[in-house]
């Protein structure tokens, strides 16, 4: 029976649609260090994890009989992805089930801060009756400033224009405004005329240190700051100073640059303890219905590539979807040199066999085939397709004996 995998806790529907599809699955609550994840990966087919478990290129190299790693989130960039697609594992996450968990979550949050809930609940658990309007604002008629403009970005937009707010964005690539969000032509001119600084950037390494002393320096007195994106894309040092100068009114943080691996260890950073700041961890996407959703989309495209060789939306393979069934069918990754595909269709005639369905596509070095014959797949066939200098990796469907 083929393995699969599933770290940090992934809901447990994604353990229903892969033990359905006949898999013999493991799930475990917490993260694996590389040491450990290697070990647990022996025999293992298909992997889940979310945002901590580290797949690096030595341990995709140590496992080559693992075909798939699902990562049950947004980002990716836990994953070597061009060592993945080198050794012809494929990649899947899930880049739009928890947009609008995100999206609430900063709604939530920038009206508390506006408000300064948190220091009005903290007051009155502590005993103090502080019925004052001062230094609490109304949202609507406010700038709300945005940085990465993609999925959860642009959603905001459209949620946070609805309460009133004028909203800004700023982003790398080119984006269609939404509603009457207006683009920035850079970074320091959205932090210049925001009073509320929201960053929904990706994991790209080069967003490292995005924000530091500099940028929170250039955001106007009093305003507010939110981060949900990627932990090591705020210095917590330059913001925690800015909190104490009274520049920044008020933040809130849901990503670390050091988060802890598992639930209930502890928690350290310098921004605890701090008036008018929101601390999160990490559950920005953390709602029942998101992690659901999540679930049964990244375990549905495992099932999906393991079944019939699908890698739509795949983050690092070619992406092709042959529709139609046959008596048989093979996938064959290969380097994205002139000739495979011909050379592969000879063989299948070689062998007395016909091609009833083909797709092929390529992604820089990698070309993906699936192609259905008419017939069983003779073991001399498929030896042949899988000593080709240029296989990276041949799957059969359904799996040859």
């Amino acid at each position: 029976m083929p393995r699969a995998l599933l770290l940090e806790n992934i809901d447990p529907v994604a353990v229903e649609l892969l033990s359905s599809a006949g898999y013999e699955v493991e799930s475990l609550r917490g993260a694996l260090d590389e040491a450990d994840l290697t070990a647990a990966l022996d025999g293992v087919h298909l992997l889940g994890i979310r945002s901590k478990t580290q797949v690096t290129a030595d341990v995709l190299a140590r496992r080559p009989e693992l075909a798939a790693v699902g990562a049950f989130c947004i980002g990716t960039n836990q994953i070597d992805l061009v060592a993945a697609a080198a050794a012809g594992v494929a990649v899947f996450n899930a880049p739009y089930s928890n947009t609008r968990s995100v999206v609430e979550l900063a709604i939530a949050e920038i009206i508390s801060l506006a408000r300064r809930l948190t220091d009005r609940d903290r007051a009155l658990h502590a005993g103090t009756w502080d019925k004052s309007a001062t230094g609490s604002h109304e949202i609507r008629g406010r700038t709300l400033g945005i940085v990465g403009y993609g999925n959860i970005g642009s959603q905001l937009s459209v949620l946070a224009e609805a309460l009133g707010m004028r909203v800004l964005f700023y982003d790398l690539e080119d984006k269609l405004a939404l509603g009457n969000a207006e683009a920035c032509g850079s970074l320091e001119e959205l932090l210049e005329r925001a009073e509320t600084v929201t960053l929904h950037v990706d994991g790209r390494g080069g967003n490292a240190g995005l924000f530091g002393a500099g940028q929170f320096s250039r955001m106007r007195r009093r305003s507010l700051f939110l981060n949900l994106s990627r932990g090591f894309v705020v210095d917590h040092e330059a913001l925690r100073d800015h909190i104490l100068s009274g520049h920044i009114a008020g933040a809130a943080i849901d990503v670390f640059p050091d988060e802890p691996k598992e639930q209930g260890d502890e928690f350290s950073s310098v921004l605890r303890g701090l008036p008018n700041v929101i601390l999160t961890p990490h559950v920005g996407g953390s709602t029942q219905e998101a992690q659901y959703d999540i679930g049964r989309f990244v375990a549905g495209k495992l099932v999906d590539y393991t079944r019939s060789g699908t890698t739509t939306l795949s983050v690092n393979l070619p992406a092709v979807a042959l529709h139609g069934s046959s008596a048989a069918r093979f996938a064959l990754l290969h380097r994205n040199v002139p000739g495979v595909l011909a050379r592969a269709d000879a063989l299948v005639g070689e062998h007395g066999l016909n091609v009833d369905g083909q797709v092929l596509a390529t992604r820089g070095e990698l070309g993906y085939v699936v192609t259905d014959v008419n017939g069983e797949l003779p073991p001399a066939l498929l030896a042949t397709l899988g000593e080709l200098p240029e296989t990276v990796r041949l799957m059969t469907f359904p799996p040859i004996a």
